[in-house]
């Protein structure tokens, strides 16, 4: 965050306590609304927080990746899991820190966000909503720029295509846990963990408000 990556720079740190987190600086692009056919790459434009607020939230988000996330490894290397833990920490760096993305769609994205091309993204997610999957690749499946599929899931859908990529992939955690023996061992966690959803108490909690029940009693009843 202090120098841009591909360029070397020195520093000396006198008496400070620090963690170091780092990222393929290429997801940043990929979270933004600046997406592939943006104007060059993303990049932070200052190394200083918007707010303390807004530190306090980074510095949360990593904790939480760190502590819950990352920490029990049968979790982790769950490809969708680390997938969204990635994008996660882009999208907070990018909520936290000024940068080069733009936010509102110009005129152009605007006419590009037909319903052809929620119809193409729509199809794209449900095709891989099993692999990891970024919101610059749902705009490039359907042919336009990450500003202006945004626009189209908000003007026609009301959500986000990353909010949609989730309800997706609740609902084949449901498909799977209808589907699953309770008997053969399988559990909720690991059901979860397959689509992405890394932390039991709140996919429970978003199941519950979708589908009414608790996951285990579904499972349970399978």
């Amino acid at each position: 965050m202090f120098a841009p990556p591909d360029l070397p720079y020195s520093g000396r740190i006198c008496a400070a306590r620090y963690n170091i987190t780092m990222l393929d600086p290429a997801l940043l692009g990929q979270v933004a609304s600046g997406g592939p056919h943006g104007d060059g790459p993303v990049r932070l434009t200052g190394h200083r927080p918007h707010s303390a607020a807004a530190a306090r939230y980074l510095s949360h988000a990593i904790a939480h990746l760190r502590d819950h996330v990352l920490a029990d490894p049968a979790v982790a290397d769950q490809p969708l899991i680390a997938s969204t833990a990635a994008q996660h920490l882009a999208a907070t760096v990018l909520a936290t820190f000024p940068n080069t993305a733009l936010t509102e769609p110009a005129g152009p994205d605007r006419g590009d966000a037909r319903p052809a091309t929620l119809r193409r993204a729509l199809a794209f997610v449900d095709d891989h909503a099993d692999q990891p999957v970024t919101v610059a690749e749902i705009a490039a499946a359907a042919h336009v720029t990450v500003r202006a599929l945004q626009y189209a899931f908000r003007r026609h859908l009301g959500t986000t295509p990353l909010a949609h990529l989730r309800r997706v992939r609740l609902a084949h955690a449901h498909h799977d846990l209808v589907a699953a023996d309770p008997a053969g061992g399988t559990t909720v966690t690991e059901i979860a963990a397959r689509w992405g959803f890394h932390h039991a108490g709140r996919f429970a909690a978003e199941y519950r408000k979708t589908y009414r029940r608790a996951p285990h009693r579904t499972l349970a009843d399978g």
